[in-house]
């Protein structure tokens, strides 16, 4: 990390899990535990969350993201949500692009371009998910998929609102998996990131940028990672389900 450019920050993807009760118990657990981080610390929730988290995140320093937004303002669309209705909730933060969205539920790199806009068109804060398959790593072309996903992703996107756009590499290979690529790995795709968006934006914005790194990041690991050079954080999958582990990462995240 280098925190004299660019922000730090630790995000928790919490996925479909937690019931209310259950989220009000972790993040009562976990306020403590981070309230003197030296980093931006961020819980991505369910939707059936936002309010419960909204709530009890008040008067911290915790901000709060949804896992995903609908390209629309509003529209036939059932069982979306639009980003204004995040907005209007007070949701800072939005996941889009996530590998398991792009597997399961049809994203492409289109579309996920068209929710960036709408999100930034909210005011949101976009965590834009990037990543390669295991095959597309096996076969040499890791920079190619991923340089041509964030391309795609930003296109209409200026460099003002390049500030609200933090990139989160995610290698699909290692998402719940247990896999994690190693540190230095990371560093290079990540990397790469950072120079591709060089190219679009020019040389300040890109050291400006925040680049996570989303992998299987945990407790054990988070130092090795988050150690070098284009490592600005981390999109914390199951970690974040336990308030400990998660407030070890964002305590290697702090140093």
């Amino acid at each position: 990390m280098n925190k004299a450019l660019r922000k730090a920050v630790i995000a928790g993807n919490w996925k479909m899990n937690k019931t209310r009760p259950e989220a009000k118990a972790l993040i009562e657990e976990l306020k403590p535990l981070v309230a003197d981080a030296g980093c931006d610390v961020v819980i991505c929730v369910p939707y059936t969350n936002l309010e419960t988290a909204l709530e009890l995140t008040k008067g911290t320093d915790i901000g709060v993201g949804a896992e995903n937004c609908h390209w629309a303002k509003s529209g036939a669309f059932t069982g979306e949500i639009s980003a204004d209705m995040l907005a209007e909730m007070g949701v800072q933060y939005v996941v889009i692009g996530h590998s398991e969205r792009r597997q399961y539920f049809g994203e492409t790199d289109v579309t996920v371009n068209k929710r960036v806009r709408a999100a930034l068109d909210a005011g949101l804060t976009v965590i834009l998910c990037v990543g390669e398959l295991l095959e597309q790593r096996e076969q040499g072309v890791t920079e190619e998929i991923v340089g041509m996903q964030t391309k795609i992703a930003l296109q209409g996107v200026s460099e003002k609102e390049l500030k609200k756009i933090i990139i989160a590499y995610e290698p699909v290979w290692a998402i719940g998996t247990g896999k994690t690529a190693t540190a230095d790995q990371a560093d290079e795709v990540n990397g790469c990131i950072r120079g591709v968006i060089a190219k679009l934006y020019g040389k300040a914005a890109a050291d400006a940028v925040t680049v996570q790194y989303g992998g299987s990041m945990n407790a054990g690991n988070a130092e090795e990672l988050l150690n070098k050079e284009h490592v600005d954080g981390g999109l914390i999958g199951g970690a974040s389900l336990k308030a400990p582990d998660f407030a070890a990462i964002v305590k290697a995240a702090s140093r």
